[in-house]
């Protein structure tokens, strides 16, 4: 899973971002409202995290901007106005849920689950590939029911992988859902994920197999 936090108490943005990538989610921040703009037109996010006070407005006023562009992402709106008006005005502008704060981190999730289960979110329901099941919302996977347990970027390089299955994905696609934009990405980083997810797909008899489409990206399929 991959967010868009949009926050301008950079420890706070910090600290939430470590406790997210626990749960194996992807965080990429920004400050400003006019940046938040820009990385939704670039990349593609599960869910959206959104102060109100930013340094060039009310964040609020991103959501329509969002909503324009036909983009329905999830938006969860975190922030110290949570005066019951205030709750009220951000559900109306579009928000899907919003938050208080303090906060715990596991109530975000929960919040996060809730809006994700939505028909209208972008997360995908379970997908079933070769012997495995694979849950993009939990981020687990199973192999005959019995749990599977991956490293956190092959795990996601697998979810990139299974939503596309059969099809083969651009390395682009596959480092966007791996690592967040304000990370430096090796340039055999890749490789070196998907040569370790290999070998244990093989050796656990997933009923799967990565291939390299040489030049252009990988592609899962089932045997």
């Amino acid at each position: 899973m991959r967010l868009l936090l949009i926050e301008d108490e950079r420890e706070l943005a910090d600290a939430l971002s470590r406790a997210l990538s626990k749960h194996g989610i992807l965080t990429d921040h920004t400050m400003h409202l006019a940046d938040a703009v820009e990385l939704t037109r670039q990349n593609v996010y599960d869910a959206i995290l959104l102060d109100r006070r930013l340094p060039d407005g009310d964040g609020l006023t991103f959501i329509p901007q969002l909503r324009r562009t036909g983009t329905d992402t999830p938006v969860i709106v975190l922030t110290a106005r949570n005066e019951p008006l205030e709750r009220v005005e951000g559900l109306d502008v579009g928000a899907d849920d919003y938050l208080g704060k303090p906060f715990l981190v596991e109530e975000l999730m929960a919040r996060l689950r809730a809006v994700l289960r939505r028909p209208a979110s972008l997360a995908e329901r379970q997908i079933a590939v070769g012997r495995m099941m694979i849950d993009p919302l939990h981020l687990s996977v199973a192999i005959d029911a019995i749990p599977f347990d991956l490293p956190r970027r092959e795990l996601l390089v697998l979810t990139a992988l299974a939503k596309r299955k059969e099809k083969t994905v651009l390395r682009s696609t596959l480092e966007a859902a791996v690592y967040n934009y304000e990370e430096e990405i090796q340039s055999n980083a890749l490789d070196a994920h998907i040569s370790r997810l290999r070998k244990r797909l093989l050796d656990a008899g997933a009923g799967v197999a990565v291939h390299n489409i040489r030049g252009v990206g990988y592609l899962l399929k089932e045997e």
